[in-house]
């Protein structure tokens, strides 16, 4: 190597150093010690440099956020661990409430708290290895989250390199909240507004439409900031991973990476209450938008000790701030129609600011509740954002009342089709009964090609709605018989677009199992979890059709209103003619009844822990259940079997102390062949 070579290499890593320090300065401790103009003078210097010499561009160079271009669509990302949601609280009581149970379930414990801002944000994993940022996922359903390691690189305040500290990790996994600032919120929806675009509702949609851009230049572009809270798997080269949540926070400070501004240790609950008011006092000054405190056991082996239920860590809670509310001007109401056909009234207000989020509309559910509230056209009412995200009517304020106000009058026929409504038995929800009503179709075409139907990647909700405008769907067996010739003509649509649109719908057919396809019809009543106690009891959707109200009773746990609805649904004749459509396009799983004694995993209930190699969770839970079995998140007494990946954690300990199977990966899988020959 030249002396010239040299240097230039040298120039590249000490300009890289610095200007990542003086990101931690400017985005993390928020104290610049340079001005913005020389902090730009050596960023492009180091582009410059970096683009004459290609083989000194890194991963983790500065220069690496501005975003690549546009994905076709996000792919899948399994979380090692589970993104566990939180219990959430909103009253001070519930957390000695919370403290109690912690005491009683550990009798010799004396827990102290690290308590942080709750930020209103979309959750994230982040994952360095080496101490170079390599992938991002959001949480999705905890499980798992869609890719968006492009995007994420664009974030303004996060490393794409580490601090080399000592106590470097091989391996982090680092959970955190992305969020946008107040002020820049309004500043993006001013420029959105005088585009001429939809403004977004709340910062954290915001944050959410930023992340989930398939352009990362336009992410790029978004005033995006990530705050972590925690950490998934982490693996260090020497010594012991952190002791307490406080030893976390540091400790991720000390690499570098941005904590959620604020956290403190609380020795008890007077401790946290104080600190509660203390943040509720100065919520409208926080740069961020900040809807209550999470509170968590700092000691994380105690932590361990306390484990999880199905949904939610037994050593964390969120205390929610109460509701912000304001008063405004109820101009109309409007009626909206669902995909189950409810006719839904909405609010439409004056534009209200609460809590820098523009408040314009709100849902009344049903025409009880317009009833039971006494509102009227024209009224003055008191309107909050519940949870701090969706608004809500609270009341009318009568005594403002002038005579000029109008009751509403909830209309005899459907605003989208005009065919009559109606409300069915005892519900206080009234109902479209025509089937074919264009309001419904565009509802249930999104329900059944989104998440909790067939999940067609790339087949949103603005394409669904295109496509019932432009008359190319008329039910969900139509989406199977799209073509090029049918897509290329719309508008913003290009030949790779639509081919990946095609491809996924290919897709989604061959991966289609029973469970999914009666998910996938939007029964009413008919969940996720309905629709595979269904498939266990009927081999395909015309051996369900033909059962009646009581035998569909006799299935476990499925009463009188949930069958009523099913074989309500299914003596529907343009709903048996569907079922006709899906089977001359191939669109016909079908599954054994999980009832017969020869399933190997029939009754048995097993739990997965730990990073699978070979195996996602979306695809063990699946052989499990094709083999009669359930797959649980939670050990217990009543679990027959735990699967066990790397670095497993308490539920190896606690099925251990339980006296449960353990089985290693490879030998669950090697268990599987056996069965399934």
């Amino acid at each position: 190597m030249s002396q010239d070579q040299e240097y230039v290499e040298h120039r590249v890593n000490e300009l890289r150093r610095e200007i990542n320090l003086h990101n931690y300065y400017y985005y993390v401790l928020d104290d610049p010690v340079i001005s913005d103009a020389e902090y730009d003078r050596m960023l492009a210097e180091l582009k410059d440099l970096e683009d004459k010499y290609p083989r000194l561009k890194h991963p983790g160079s500065p220069t690496m956020k501005v975003g690549a271009p546009p994905a076709g669509q996000f792919q899948h990302r399994e979380h090692s661990l589970p993104m566990y949601s939180l219990d959430n609280s909103f009253s001070l009581e519930e957390v000695r409430e919370f403290v109690l149970r912690i005491r009683k379930q550990i009798p010799d414990s004396d827990p102290h708290f690290w308590a942080e801002p709750k930020l209103d944000g979309l959750a994230v994993e982040i994952i360095y290895e080496n101490g170079l940022y390599v992938a991002a996922s959001t949480r999705g359903d905890g499980y798992v989250g869609e890719d968006v390691t492009d995007n994420i690189r664009t974030i303004r305040n996060l490393p794409l390199a580490l601090f080399h500290v000592d106590h470097l990790p091989e391996y982090l996994e680092v959970r955190g909240e992305v969020v946008i600032p107040r002020k820049e919120f309004a500043r993006l929806n001013e420029d959105k507004a005088r585009k001429k675009e939809k403004v977004f509702a709340n910062p954290r949609n915001a944050a959410a439409g930023s992340v989930r851009q398939l352009d990362s230049r336009i992410t790029a572009f978004r005033p995006l900031y990530f705050f972590c809270y925690g950490t998934g798997i982490s693996r260090f080269k020497s010594g012991a991973g952190w002791q307490s949540q406080e030893d976390m926070a540091r400790g991720l400070n000390a690499l570098g990476l941005p904590t959620v501004p604020g956290g403190r240790i609380c020795r008890d609950p007077e401790e946290v209450e104080q600190y509660f008011r203390e943040q509720l006092d100065r919520r409208e000054l926080s740069d961020f938008e900040i809807d209550g405190l999470v509170i968590k056991v700092n000691d994380i082996g105690l932590q361990q000790r306390l484990g999880f239920t199905s949904r939610a860590p037994r050593w964390a809670m969120a205390v929610k701030f109460p509701a912000l509310q304001g008063r405004t001007r109820l101009k109309d109401i409007q009626v909206q129609v669902g995909r189950t056909g409810a006719l839904t009234p909405v609010a439409i207000l004056d534009p209200l600011n609460l809590g820098g989020v523009v408040v314009s509309r709100a849902s009344l559910h049903n025409e009880n509740e317009i009833r039971s509230k006494d509102l009227k056209i024209g009224d003055l009412v008191l309107v909050q954002r519940a949870g701090d995200v969706i608004p809500e009517v609270v009341r009318p304020e009568t005594r403002e009342r002038d005579g000029t106000q109008k009751d509403f009058v909830f209309p005899e026929k459907c605003p989208a089709c005009r065919s009559p409504v109606a409300r069915i038995d005892d519900e206080a929800a009234i109902r479209c009964l025509n089937m074919s009503c264009p309001a419904r179709l565009e509802q249930q075409l999104i329900y059944f090609a989104g998440k909790q139907g067939l999940d067609i990647e790339g087949l949103g909700r603005q394409w669904i709605k295109v496509l019932v405008e432009k008359r190319l769907l008329y039910s969900p067996a139509d989406i199977f018989r799209l073509t090029l010739d049918d897509l290329l003509p719309l508008d913003g649509m290009g030949k790779k677009l639509a081919q990946n649109i095609l491809d996924s719908i290919e897709k989604a057919a061959q991966k289609a199992t029973l469970p999914r396809l009666i998910a996938a019809l939007g029964i009413r009543h008919v969940g996720v979890e309905t629709a595979k106690r269904l498939a266990e009891n009927y081999k395909d959707l015309d051996e369900l059709a033909a059962a009646d109200e009581n035998s569909l009773q006799l299935i476990e746990d499925m009463g009188p209103k949930v069958a009523s609805s099913i074989a309500r649904f299914f003596a529907n004749p343009q709903n048996r003619k569907l079922l006709e459509e899906f089977k001359e396009i191939g669109l016909w799983p079908s599954l054994a009844p999980g009832t017969g004694e020869d399933l190997p995993l029939k009754g048995k209930k097993l739990v997965f822990t730990g990073a699978m190699q070979a195996l996602s969770r979306d695809r063990a839970r699946e052989m499990v259940e094709k083999l009669g079995g359930k797959v649980s998140s939670s050990v217990s007494r009543n679990t027959d079997m735990l699967i066990v990946g790397e670095n497993p954690g308490s539920k190896l300990t606690k099925a251990r102390e339980l006296g449960l199977e353990v089985l290693r990966e490879e030998e669950f899988l090697s268990r599987i062949t056996k069965w399934s020959i």
